[in-house]
């Protein structure tokens, strides 16, 4: 099993930075992508950015030239650096981790962490 857990939430100034992580755990299948997503209020759960097979990076629009995803191997970690953040990205961020196998794809959520942007 696999567990998540995000980290870096908070209150952030209209036009500041944040870094949010998420630390995997457990026994983690060897082929596996991992991604961030957030959910703003009323609003349904959205990708940010994704890390591909090949650790190519996928932006939503929204955060292109903004955000900045990586993980660190190593530690089983993800991060997400957010600059110039605005209003519109107050959510919950959500990490995602799936495994790839060969029966079938598995996916893991971490519990979320509150982002919000304060004028």
């Amino acid at each position: 099993q696999v567990q998540l857990e995000e980290s870096g939430g908070g209150l952030v100034q209209s036009g500041g930075s944040r870094r949010l992580s998420c630390a995997a755990s457990g026994r983690i299948f060897g082929l596996n992508t991992m991604a961030w997503f957030r959910q703003a209020p009323g609003k349904e759960r959205e990708m940010v950015a994704r890390l591909t097979h090949e650790n190519s990076s996928v932006y939503a629009d929204s955060a292109k030239g903004r955000f900045t995803i990586s993980r660190d191997n190593a530690s089983n970690t993800m991060y997400l650096q957010m600059n110039n953040l605005t209003r519109e990205d107050t959510a919950v961020y959500y990490c995602r981790l799936v495994e790839c196998r060969l029966d079938g794809d598995r996916r893991y959520w971490g519990k979320g962490t509150l982002v919000t942007i304060s004028e």
